[in-house]
């Protein structure tokens, strides 16, 4: 999918009429990122996890909305990065932990951010909300369905706010083209969204482990396990878990459902190199209402880059790298799109694969009419986790939005194994 400069332009003009009446982006960006907390103050916090995720993370944090005190890791290399982010940042050096219980026992804390992988998400997670606190927790939610329950149930049980980290729902982009032009209709009928995640890279990684580091009482065989978890199935869920969830939550938002069957493919075409989940995914999720909407992720082309396109009857959004959206008209001859910001970067090769950790961070970065900081999202999503803890505020995302995407991820997995349609619970 390529346009050029001048569909661009022309689509910007006619994108921004879209918004009249409304609040545009540059509202939907700046209010967000610059609203102070309600009272109480900063929330008191620890992260779990301090890889590029987690730095990442670190690097949108704001002191008006989080009072960060602790850092947790197996991976003592990864806790000095980590405090590099923060000091550079302003910010005091927070203690260290290995352990993330023995932080919980000593540290007087009211919220967990976790950024560890997936596997482990689920045990951390209840956890810290049996703990009587609030969880802020990377996607995919956790690595099977019963684990994911198990966190539903535990923030239920002790009233506590639980959030997982999906920031399309926080990305002034999306949230701009879901209220002016998927709710107002603008699209028509909409039968079909196509996901596409396509790179060219084998997705592994390379580091030396620190000196006689041992990841066999964490649960790693070796550092390879540890270091590239993200290649086999005990820790992972693979391409679908770690970009397919992203859209396929933007797909259940704007489709306001969630699929009631999948059929997935795939297998390990590309990288031979001892990886256990597939490289090459094809998933085919049918929705009520007629809707069907098919996610593919390769790692062998990158043509295509990645996106969320929606067609409808009267039109065609694409949502694109998270920043950049395009708005085409079914009855007129002239393309018309919107450009909300130029691309900056290469698809991401690590963390969790929607953007590369920036450890300067860009805390408070604003969105305008014509440019998205794709980064800034993550720090209004650790806002507005601040501010439901406080307030009681809605999450944009929250716990059974995040399920339903882990949910239809985790069966199409089951589906790719099994050779066969499966349905999915709603």
């Amino acid at each position: 999918m390529n346009l050029t400069p001048e569909q661009k332009t022309v689509g910007r003009r006619n994108f921004l009429k879209a918004l009249v009446g409304t609040p545009a982006l540059v509202a939907l960006g700046t209010n967000a990122a610059t609203r102070q907390p309600p009272s109480g103050g900063p929330v008191k916090a620890a992260l779990i996890g301090t890889g590029d995720q987690g730095r990442l993370l670190l690097g949108q944090c704001r002191k008006e909305f989080i009072d960060l005190r602790a850092l947790c890791d197996i991976n003592p290399n990864r806790l000095d990065r980590a405090t590099s982010v923060l000091v550079k940042n302003g910010w005091a050096k927070p203690r260290h932990y290995e352990n993330w219980k023995e932080m919980l026992k000593k540290e007087d804390l009211e919220a967990v951010l976790i950024a560890t992988p997936l596997w482990m998400h689920s045990e951390i997670a209840v956890g810290c909300l049996e703990a009587g606190k609030h969880v802020l927790c990377e996607k995919m939610m956790a690595w099977d369905v019963a684990a994911a329950q198990r966190m539903l149930a535990a923030a239920e049980k002790n009233r506590r706010v639980l959030e997982i980290g999906y920031q399309r729902f926080y990305n002034p982009m999306y949230q701009a083209a879901y209220e002016n032009i998927i709710l107002p209709g603008l699209l028509g009928e909409v039968h079909f969204a196509r996901l596409v995640w396509h790179r060219n890279g084998s997705w592994r990684r390379t580091e030396d482990p620190p000196p006689h580091f041992d990841p066999k009482p964490w649960g790693y065989a070796d550092w390879d396990h540890l270091l590239n978890w993200r290649m086999y199935r005990q820790y992972s869920g693979g391409l679908l878990a770690e970009l397919g969830s992203h859209q396929l939550a933007v797909a259940n938002w704007f489709f306001n459902s969630q699929p009631s069957s999948v059929y997935a493919t795939g297998g390990i075409y590309q990288y031979k190199d001892g990886r256990e989940v597939n490289d090459h995914v094809y998933a085919t999720y049918t929705y009520p209402q007629g809707r069907t909407a098919i996610f593919t992720s390769i790692q062998s082309n990158k043509f295509d880059h990645y996106s969320e396109q929606f067609m409808g009857t009267k039109g065609t959004l694409i949502l694109r790298g998270e920043a950049e959206a395009f708005l085409f008209n079914e009855d007129d001859s002239r393309s018309t799109s919107v450009e909300v910001s130029k691309q900056t970067s290469k698809p991401v090769m690590d963390a969790s694969e929607s953007l590369k950790a920036d450890a300067a961070g860009h805390p408070g970065a604003a969105a305008t009419a014509e440019k998205v900081d794709r980064a800034a999202a993550y720090g209004l999503e650790i806002a507005g986790f601040c501010s439901a803890i406080r307030s009681g505020a809605p999450l944009r995302c929250g716990p059974q939005r995040a399920f339903n995407a882990a949910s239809a991820c985790i069966l199409a997995n089951e589906s790719a194994a099994k050779k066969m349609v499966l349905a999915i619970a709603s």
